[in-house]
């Protein structure tokens, strides 16, 4: 047995533990266990400083979830875009793929809670129809291995699953939807490293929330996977009491580039059941992404999404920087407030204008715009954040 999986065995996951090291009721452990089980491996339990503090708050079963009765259990439908077990296909040319119901840790805000931790919910005998709906949609050349987590899965069958995905031809890209990096680094090992990169072009989304997470370890394992020539993409989840501060978040996304991951998503908490208590306000997001852009690299910046309620996918969110926008210019505004304005050049390419001044839009083909008004604007107020 490897290290790692000696780990989830020695994990914090029954009643009489909740109660032993989280002074929890039982009769509320008792109901949260019900709702959803917990998994706190001990590498994760270690970064716990005090009770209730940002990595308490993930992985800790909470009272509150028991009080969000009214969301959705599955607000993103991924059912409903299952066409088989197994495969969520909501994208043209990617396909989301679940191999696994296991995790590493069972975090509290996790949009699947239906499903991870059920093998019966997310099993291997789905594997086979996944394959096939794999190979028979060509237009899918972009394939996301997630469950659960696939890292979860021995090497042996991992790679198994990976060789299968190889040998469809018009899949170009895998990606790996992976917390172990954060949660569980002793996963990545050499073997596993020198493993993957036989597949590429492999990709791994990790998920990093909080500084604190940041560790000689995780650190370590990142950079194995980098080395390994594996990018590593991270998708934060915006969440209350564990990172909703812009401080907090630039630190985090700093600190993810020196260990060579780079920030891709930055989330709102998802509508799921059990979650409501970690949700904050978008203008909470967007003011985090005001004292980013501009106060440090473009590298750090990631997409500030939400993954929209029914199963319309990821819609980005940006400060509002458009000040007027009309034919001739638009005026924009910078990261200190002060204002600029940019020439709206013409396209020389425009199919109207070949219409000629006979053209139906008129003379040489102008299109006629209707005169647009300034909008006025409430510039926030910006957080001093230190350079």
């Amino acid at each position: 047995m490897e290290l790692w999986q000696q780990m989830i065995r020695d994990s914090v996951h029954t009643v009489d533990e909740l109660v032993e090291k989280f002074k929890i009721d039982r009769r509320v452990a008792e109901d949260l266990d019900e709702f959803f089980q917990a998994r706190i491996n001990p590498y994760y339990l270690s970064l716990i400083r005090y009770p209730n503090d940002p990595i308490w708050r993930q992985c800790v079963p909470d009272k509150a979830e028991l009080e969000d009765w009214d969301a959705e259990e599955d607000p993103l439908m991924e059912d409903a875009m299952s066409p088989v077990p197994n495969i969520t296909h909501r994208y043209p040319d990617r396909a989301l793929f679940l191999v696994t119901s296991q995790c590493g840790l069972y975090c509290r805000f996790c949009t699947r809670k239906r499903k991870v931790g059920d093998y019966e919910k997310i099993s291997m005998k789905g594997l086979e129809s996944a394959f096939k709906y794999l190979e028979e949609h060509t237009e899918i050349r972009d394939v996301i291995m997630s469950g659960g987590d696939p890292l979860m899965l021995t090497d042996i069958m991992l790679e198994k699953i990976l060789q299968r995905l190889r040998s469809i031809a018009h899949i170009e890209i895998i990606r790996l939807g992976s917390k172990m990096p954060c949660v569980l680094p002793q996963r990545i090992t050499p073997q596993l490293c020198n493993m993957l990169k036989k597949y590429h072009p492999i990709y791994i989304n990790t998920h990093f929330n909080h500084p604190w997470e940041i560790t000689p370890e995780s650190s370590k394992a990142c950079e194995m996977l980098a080395d390994a020539g594996i990018p590593v993409g991270n998708q934060m989840v915006l969440m209350k009491g564990v990172n909703d501060d812009p401080a907090v978040v630039k630190e985090l996304m700093q600190k993810l580039l020196k260990i060579r991951v780079r920030p891709y998503y930055m989330y709102m908490a998802d509508e799921t059941k059990g979650a409501n208590h970690f949700r904050t306000s978008i203008e909470t997001g967007l003011n985090i992404i005001e004292n980013l852009r501009g106060h440090t690299s473009g590298l750090a910046i990631p997409h500030f999404v939400i993954d929209a309620p029914g199963g319309g996918g990821k819609i980005p969110l940006l400060p509002n920087y458009v000040i007027h926008h009309d034919e001739d210019k638009i005026i924009l505004r910078n990261y200190q407030n002060k204002i600029f304005s940019y020439k709206n050049y013409k396209d020389r390419n425009n199919p109207e204008k070949k219409n000629g001044k006979n053209g139906k839009n008129g003379r040489n083909g102008k299109l006629k715009l209707k005169e647009l008004e300034f909008t006025k604007v409430e510039l926030p107020v910006l957080e001093e954040v230190e350079n």
